[in-house]
């Protein structure tokens, strides 16, 4: 059987020669929220406090040209060239949001709707590159002449998907809802982050979530498929790259990047990595969050509360669901993995054991941080709720912390099948080793007995080569040594065989006494065996 075989449902990432296309970068904590003081700072070179290099646009109908300086004016050019905010935008392709809104309305058919945004596509904006007209911008300042109003009667939260986000789009969202641009540089970074910025009192607040989460889907032949490469490559264990299984399974990180002014106009941004069809994209994220309206559950929580915060609730949803499809696709994939480890005595296969453990113990920092998100939501309620009767106020933080607390139970439950899936990789190894080990033993026991063979012979010959009157006078003959061998050869196989307690000549339960006449049981059992065979072929 050759490696090929044993490995044939092996991640792909990890086999000798095959690699993935990785996404996601390797994330800079440090620059994840705003309570840094530093942002984006080389700390090893000194600055000039007093010199500045914020440039002030003197074009007033154009606002969001200068962002983030504009808003916040720490960041200046340096560190917004060292957080590449603006490099790792969309460059060849126009922006797309996909708009929801959550409406206060009494029809639960209702609540959930998609506005019409004056566009040929129904709730959808394109942003070309080039946009002289500065359309979208006009939309966001309520001066659109497609609408009358950007925020009609009764909307309780509007939420913007955005794909493909450029450099401009970016500025204009920055500005208009006055974003700390570390959501942007967490977002396009893949930073895990979580913080509240600008609390105000019976008025509101920014949230901003950005969480990577585990995701999987049926594999498809595309580009981006591992690609040969040469054999004699060591590359190290990438744990943030996609790994694929015989299965036809495709494994990789995803992206969910939120951000939420909550008050009584409360807003959603949701942004969506570019992506070459893996990753979640702004439409199909939009058509799952308004199945949500749909959910007799969810109406009546929409119903007890208005508290926006539970749209941004659900969103997480979405990270849990796709973690648990991916840990059920990884139990049948682990079961496999045993399999082999059963049916196989190849040690090679403990380098893919140890691949998936190191992924498993990733995973087990991302759901940490997933679990953290969910208690940041719990633990920073709604500013705006304050301004609510004390009844409702009481009623709603109650309904959060219990949906926060469903949350957190559907974490823990992943978490420990994480574990689980953990110890059985880990139990795969050690049988792995432990088959291994046997086999050297088994090995060596037949080294053993092959030296028995002629541990005999060189014994006689020893006797005979001694330079002893009684033993060698000179009267030994080439037969007296070979008979001498034949029967110290003879007795001593004897004499081990006796002496195991099992072999292939008897069972565990055999007492000394059926061992020392074992010859005379073997030559029995052949006989009858013979004697079975003659009665068949007569009849």
């Amino acid at each position: 059987m050759t490696h090929h075989t044993k490995h044939s449902n092996t991640p792909r990432d990890i086999k000798k020669g095959t690699a993935l296309l990785r996404v996601v970068p390797d994330p800079i904590y440090r620059h994840a929220a705003p309570s840094g003081p530093w942002p984006w700072m080389n700390l090893d070179v000194d600055s000039d406090l007093a010199a500045s290099d914020t440039t002030v646009m003197d074009e007033p109908s154009l606002p969001w040209l200068d962002y983030p300086q504009n808003k916040f004016r720490n960041w200046t050019a340096d560190p917004v060239q060292r957080s590449e905010m603006f490099e790792k935008c969309s460059k060849n392709k126009s922006s797309t949001i996909y708009w929801m809104d959550v409406r206060d309305s009494e029809d639960v058919t209702k609540r959930f709707t998609v506005p019409d945004m004056g566009e040929n596509d129904h709730g959808t904006t394109k942003v070309p590159i080039e946009d002289p007209q500065n359309k979208f911008w006009k939309m966001l300042e309520q001066k659109a002449s497609l609408m009358l109003k950007f925020r009609s009667e009764g909307i309780r939260v509007r939420t913007l998907f955005v794909d493909d986000l450029t450099s401009p789009v970016l500025r204009m969202l920055g500005t208009r809802y006055n974003i700390e641009p570390f959501f942007f540089t967490s977002s396009l970074n893949w930073i895990p982050s979580r913080y509240q910025e600008a609390p105000r009192h019976g008025e509101g607040d920014h949230v901003t979530i950005t969480l990577p989460f585990l995701r999987s889907q049926q594999k498809s032949q595309s580009p981006t498929d591992p690609k040969p490469l040469d054999s004699k490559t060591n590359t190290p264990i990438d744990i943030q790259a996609p790994f694929s299984t015989g299965g036809g399974h495709m494994f990789f990180i995803d992206l969910l990047a939120i951000h939420m002014v909550r008050g009584k106009e409360s807003t959603i941004i949701s942004y969506h990595p570019e992506s070459t069809g893996q990753l979640t994209s702004a439409k199909h994220l939009r058509s799952l969050i308004q199945l949500v309206g749909k959910s007799v559950y969810w109406q009546k929580i929409f119903d007890k509360s208005k508290d926006p915060t539970f749209l941004f609730l659900a969103f997480l949803w979405y990270a849990l669901y796709e973690w648990d499809e991916s840990l059920d696709s990884l139990y049948s994939y682990v079961g496999e993995l045993e399999l082999q480890v059963l049916h196989l005595d190849n040690i090679a296969l403990t380098h893919d054991l140890h691949v998936l453990e190191a992924r498993l113990l990733h995973y087990q920092s991302l759901l940490h941080g997933f679990e953290v998100s969910v208690k940041f939501i719990e633990t920073n309620p709604n500013p705006a709720m304050e301004v609510a009767a004390k009844k409702e106020r009481m009623e709603s933080g109650a309904l959060m912390k219990k949906e926060c607390k469903n949350l957190l139970n559907e974490i823990d439950r992943l978490e420990r099948r994480r574990k689980m899936l953990s110890s059985r990789l880990k139990n795969a190894m050690e049988l792995a080793f432990a088959i291994v080990n046997t086999e050297d033993s088994r090995r060596m026991q037949r080294f053993t007995y092959l030296t028995i063979v002629f541990l005999p012979a060189s014994f006689i010959a020893s006797i005979f080569g001694m330079n002893v009157m009684e033993i060698n006078n000179g009267t030994q003959t080439l037969t007296h040594y070979a008979v001498a061998t034949v029967v110290l050869t003879l007795l001593t196989i004897y004499i081990i065989i006796m002496l195991q307690k099992q072999n292939s000549v008897h069972r565990r339960e055999a007492t000394l006494l059926q061992r020392a006449v074992w010859p005379i049981l073997s030559l029995q059992h052949v006989w009858v065996l013979q004697y079975k065979k003659s009665l068949d072929d007569m009849a």
